[in-house]
């Protein structure tokens, strides 16, 4: 079991669902692969805040992750899956050598698997090769839009596209949106799924852990004076009108990729609308 319900003995407990951890193996981080976080508070470089809803928390520190998987043809051994408190996913310490790098855990990894990277590499779990040499039809994670940039689609807990089909330079995958997009062939993906996949299960239960993650409260926009917001205000409880910014951007029925960029032209088929499920 994945996730647990808690046994109600405060109010905060009632209705928190909490990961059960049983993929993790090692409580402590390779300290060779830990690097400080420093916190701003939503606030830019001259101490004036630019996020709202930001700060506190507690005090983390980032685990350096191999994105790239770069040291094609050395084989490397799992030491550990680990909890990664910047990430909803599981990481995984691997020894390459002499040398120990962290991965996005996949489903199914097992302390002892021996993993590989590169051309030439088996399709299997954990291992990491080139779209062109991946079975289609095999479900990926970790995928490059660039060859060489590291991956960048499909990193949170439970993702992960599908490669449907190759033509020429180019391999078609579908991602968990529902779009279809074309990729170099050459750029590299991991086989598998993400791990911690009941992770949209987990319920926090309490403000209070939301203020451990650094999230402070939400004001709403219908509940702000007219000064402060465009759906502030009125007589009694409004509804506030179309939902829309502070800036006066609305945020439904408006497009939001960019025209001209050049990315367009590589889907095929686009995202799945919310409205429409």
């Amino acid at each position: 079991m994945a996730v647990r319900r808690l046994n109600p003995i405060t109010p905060g407990q009632r209705f928190r669902v909490a990961n059960a951890f049983a993929e993790i193996t090692a409580s402590k981080p390779e300290k060779s692969l830990l690097v400080p976080i420093k916190k701003s508070g939503g606030r830019n470089n001259q101490g004036r805040m630019t996020m709202r809803y930001i700060g506190g928390g507690h005090k983390r520190r980032y685990r350096i992750i191999d994105f790239k998987r770069n040291n094609f043809g050395v084989v490397g051994e799992v030491v550990s899956v680990e909890y990664d408190p910047n990430r909803s996913a599981f990481i995984s310490l691997i020894q390459f050598g002499d040398e120990k790098r962290y991965i996005l855990a996949p489903n199914g990894i097992k302390v002892g698997q021996k993993i590989e990277q590169g051309p030439g590499s088996s399709p299997e779990i954990g291992n990491a090769l080139p779209l062109s040499e991946i079975p289609l039809g095999s479900l990926i994670h970790n995928i490059e839009l660039q060859p060489g940039q590291g991956g960048k689609i499909c990193r949170s807990a439970g993702s992960y596209a599908q490669l449907m089909a190759r033509e020429g330079k180019y391999a078609a995958i579908k991602l968990p949106s529902g779009e279809a997009r074309l990729i170099l062939a050459s750029c590299i993906a991991t086989i598998g799924s993400v791990s911690n996949s009941e992770h949209s299960q987990e319920r926090k239960g309490k403000a209070g852990r939301s203020r451990w993650l650094g999230i402070r409260p939400r004001t709403r926009a219908t509940a702000m004076n007219p000064v402060d917001h465009p759906m502030g205000g009125g007589e009694g409880r409004n509804k506030g009108g179309q939902p829309r910014s502070r800036n006066l951007i609305y945020s439904q029925g408006q497009k939001t990729r960019a025209p001209k960029k050049g990315s367009s032209k590589f889907i095929i088929e686009k995202r799945k609308s919310k409205r429409n499920k």
